[in-house]
């Protein structure tokens, strides 16, 4: 596999540049706060929800100085129905910090980046290589799935990302920074578009010839049981239905108002009591609630 890695890289490189996606975080006048935008939005959130909503962020708020000039409820009202709103107040602080200890720009070190708010090793990674070039490991979802079959064997990664997974990502990464940031995202896109978890199209895969777990006839997976999310019925789609309702007025709602939008008392009042405490909601009177200032 070693001696295979720079005919490897060139096949995901060539397919990348005919197959990309025209998405537009991927602009030209992409900057590296519209990659932090899009990374934070695309955790565990479908492409087609995200880009309407990024267009309307970057549109808005097209610098980290322009979010933090605004009430963080701001951010968690233009997040819609994005899900995990939480990440709209990881955004308003890290523009915050960004605008107040940088200057307004985003930095480009990815131990500055990972000091933010709310970013994490991946988002780090990720804005560090798509914005700004440098050479690093990106491992999301897609790239763990198709490290995991091509060089591994395995149908699917280990639950959690491993040292033993950083070092084999680094250790294929080609030298060249340029060429290694379009291996990053095109095997991003590869693991999207084509190596996906369910139903993988290994006919048209550009990287075919090298993946063990193809050649070994595509074993299923039998690693430990991985858990799948619910959401309908739970605590996660009570908060939505109570933040919806505030984003929809301006200013305060009563109590009352809130109170009919789910049937279950215990678990309304659970979920109310979460978005209080989260910060995603503020009580501002006797029983009236808002967004946060």
């Amino acid at each position: 596999m070693v001696a295979s890695s720079s005919s490897l890289n060139a096949a995901v490189v060539d397919w990348y540049a005919l197959h990309a996606r025209a998405l537009p975080w991927r602009r030209d006048s992409t900057t590296a706060w519209h990659v932090l935008v899009s990374e934070v939005m695309l955790q565990q959130t479908p492409v087609e929800r995200v880009t309407p909503v990024y267009e309307e962020w970057t549109s808005r708020w097209p610098t980290p100085s322009a979010l933090a000039a605004e009430p963080s409820g701001e951010a968690v009202r233009a997040w819609g129905r994005l899900g995990y709103p939480r990440r709209a107040l990881r955004l308003h602080a890290a523009a915050t910090a960004i605008r107040d200890r940088h200057d307004g720009v985003v930095p480009e070190d990815v131990d500055e980046l990972r000091a933010l708010p709310g970013v994490g090793e991946y988002t780090a990674a990720a804005v560090a290589v798509f914005a700004y070039g440098h050479r690093h490991a990106v491992l999301d979802t897609n790239v763990r799935r198709v490290l995991a079959r091509v060089l591994d064997g395995t149908a699917l990664p280990a639950p959690g990302l491993t040292a033993a997974e950083r070092a084999q990502a680094l250790g294929i990464l080609p030298d060249d920074r340029s060429t290694a940031a379009r291996w990053s995202i095109g095997v991003m896109e590869l693991g999207a578009l084509v190596c996906t978890a369910r139903s993988p199209r290994c006919g048209v895969c550009p990287v075919r010839e090298w993946c063990r777990w193809y050649d070994a006839g595509r074993p299923a997976y039998d690693g430990p049981l991985r858990r799948t999310q619910t959401y309908a019925g739970t605590d996660r789609q009570c908060r939505g239905r109570l933040l919806a309702v505030l984003r929809e007025v301006e200013g305060p709602v009563g109590g009352e108002v809130l109170r009919a939008v789910w049937e279950d008392a215990t678990q309304r009042e659970r979920a109310l009591d979460g978005l209080l405490d989260d910060r995603l909601v503020a009580l501002v009177g006797d029983d009236l609630y808002a967004l946060p200032d």
